[in-house]
């Protein structure tokens, strides 16, 4: 089988008709050049080229092989190309898993840094809470994780990629029994929609031990592990909520959202320590150093 040096040797000579600047253009001596043609036609098995002392031209043949040739070459040229932003995590794909919250104002950012970085790469993303999060990054069903503060295994690393504030979500009817700059001292013993132990624990476990410095009890009529459903139960006047800031962005009639007077809530980006997918590689070396300013 012929190689694809021959092939340029004969694309070279075929683009120019001249041996002498087919030789220069490829940075040889015409006697080599002459050599891998002679090779090509051996391999084919026809000839591919007239040539005398003054002239050189293609055979029917050499002008029925001389597309194929160049294309041939420029799909290897493409295929090199490819490996390569590959290897440098410019294509590929990167299976991204965040929470409903994040939905709305984190992942579209890291969505669009990542579109402007390497528009090759390819993105599958799942909405999950972080405790389903977890479980597919130590399963290799995730590349990244997009959550809460968890309580993390040796196989996994995490480094904080945004803060937000906390927001209460209060029926509108009720909007006026409640103060203008809330803080969680106002919610004792308030009917109040809380957070799942289960599939939003990281935030129950955040939001408990907060009420707990804040010597305040509300009073939880429901436990709930996504937001959307909680504001659904706010409009619907079963209690207040608290939710980050990105996800008030989840526009309902009949809720009114006010700013709460405590520390800023945390957001994470997880994922598995072994993993050596390279497009993982470029978000951890150019995308998430651009959050550091968020």
């Amino acid at each position: 089988m012929f190689e694809l040096s021959q092939l340029r040797c004969f694309v070279a000579v075929a683009e120019e008709l001249h041996f002498s600047r087919a030789a220069e253009r490829l940075n040889m001596t015409q006697p080599p050049l002459s050599r891998q043609i002679r090779l090509l036609e051996h391999h084919v098995g026809v000839q591919l080229l007239e040539r005398n002392s003054r002239t050189v031209s293609l055979t029917a043949a050499g002008k029925a092989f001389f597309p194929e040739a160049a294309r041939i070459l420029r799909i290897a040229e493409e295929a090199t190309f490819a490996a390569r932003r590959a290897a440098k995590g410019e294509q590929g794909n990167l299976a991204i898993g965040f929470t409903s919250a994040s939905g709305y104002s984190l992942l579209p950012e890291v969505v669009r840094r990542l579109r402007e970085c390497a528009p090759g790469v390819s993105l599958t993303l799942k909405e999950l809470v972080s405790t389903s999060q977890v479980e597919a990054l130590n399963a290799g069903e995730l590349d990244l994780g997009l959550l809460r503060p968890h309580p993390m295994n040796g196989e996994l690393e995490s480094r904080l990629i945004a803060t937000e504030s906390l927001m209460l979500a209060i029926p509108e009817g009720e909007a006026d029994a409640w103060p203008s700059e809330p803080t969680l001292s106002d919610l004792h013993g308030k009917p109040f929609v809380m957070y799942s132990p289960y599939e939003a624990r990281p935030f129950y476990l955040m939001l408990s031990e907060r009420f707990a410095r804040a010597g305040a009890v509300p009073d939880i009529v429901e436990h709930i592990g996504q937001v959307h459903t909680m504001l659904a139960l706010v409009r619907a006047g079963v209690g207040a909520a608290l939710i980050a800031e990105g996800a008030s962005r989840l526009k309902f009639d009949g809720i009114v959202m006010r700013r709460l007077a405590t520390e800023p809530v945390e957001m994470v980006c997880t994922w598995r320590r072994d993993n050596d997918n390279p497009v993982l590689a470029l978000f951890k070396q150019r995308i998430l150093p651009s959050f550091d300013n968020k």
